[in-house]
């Protein structure tokens, strides 16, 4: 899917593999790197890192891509990743592979890019096509064949500074979107945040930057005696079949190793349970 972007897009991708070594510990006097145990150690970090991204290059190659390059990163995977998604546009990562976990948990370090990072980040369910979008004419040159992700995009709206900054990062992907549904649950409760007709300034907003998106306004399931709005993440992924999407722009919630805050919420749901692409920012 990084590659079916790059190629629309004409940009250039960068593989990253991580040593989960923290770059940290090489600034630390009192650590030995000639230590045998802890050289033998750090080896085995290394090669299996390196076998990791050996087959990067030959697979991206083979699907028409020419702008690439590897990175092997001595760093923990949060941190590696951050540093160096500050000088790229995008950050493209996977979701826990529930083959692997009986309820894959979000990983720390995605929590850690997405806030440390300073980028939006592209996550991609474990559940994704398989088969590429990308053609390769007769003279061998690539392009998407098909339609990147985003022909369809749904975007969680509740008027969060999260919400705006991740609206704003997927601009690039609505102005060529068939379609953008903005969803708004539970606007009754907000008057004061949504004004008398919820969405119109963000729909308006989007206008101007020459994307036409619907309002969907849905109120979620109320639970408990105090009929209390329930999680809408469950909500929001059912929207998105329904509409039949092929992207969710969503804010992130919390701060640097967050896992309290970010997955007690409506982002633990969507990104444990979701089935399309999502798009965070912070």
């Amino acid at each position: 899917m990084a590659a079916e972007l790059a190629l629309q897009d004409g940009a250039h991708l960068i593989g990253a593999a991580m040593t989960g070594v923290s770059r940290f510990l090489y600034q630390n006097e009192m650590v030995d790197e000639q230590d045998p145990n802890l050289a033998l150690h750090l080896d085995f970090l290394r090669q299996r890192a390196r076998r990791a991204l050996a087959q990067f290059g030959p697979h991206v190659q083979a699907l028409g891509l020419r702008s690439f390059e590897e990175r092997l990163l001595d760093d923990e995977p949060g941190a590696g990743l951050s540093l160096l998604a500050r000088h790229a546009d995008l950050v493209v990562l996977s979701q826990a592979n529930p083959e692997r976990h009986a309820a894959p948990p979000l990983p720390d370090y995605q929590a850690q890019v997405l806030t440390d990072s300073g980028r939006p980040v592209l996550l991609v369910p474990h559940a994704a096509r398989t088969a590429s979008a990308i053609a390769v004419n007769a003279a061998g040159v690539a392009s998407a064949g098909a339609p990147a992700p985003g022909q369809h995009v749904l975007v969680a709206w509740n008027a969060s500074k999260e919400a705006a900054r991740a609206l704003h990062e997927a601009l690039p992907l609505l102005a060529r979107a068939a379609s953008v549904h903005i969803a708004i649950f539970d606007a009754e409760l907000r008057p004061g945040v949504y004004g008398e007709n919820p969405g119109e300034e963000v729909q308006l907003w989007l206008e101007r930057h020459g994307v036409r998106a619907s309002i969907v306004l849905r109120q979620s399931a109320r639970q408990g005696l105090l009929k209390r709005p329930a999680d809408i993440g469950d909500a929001l992924l059912a929207l998105a079949a329904e509409l039949g999407s092929d992207l969710l722009v969503l804010g992130a919630y919390g701060h640097s190793r967050f896992r309290e805050t970010l997955l007690g919420g409506v982002t633990r749901t969507v990104l444990e349970s979701m089935t399309l692409p999502v798009l965070m920012a912070h």
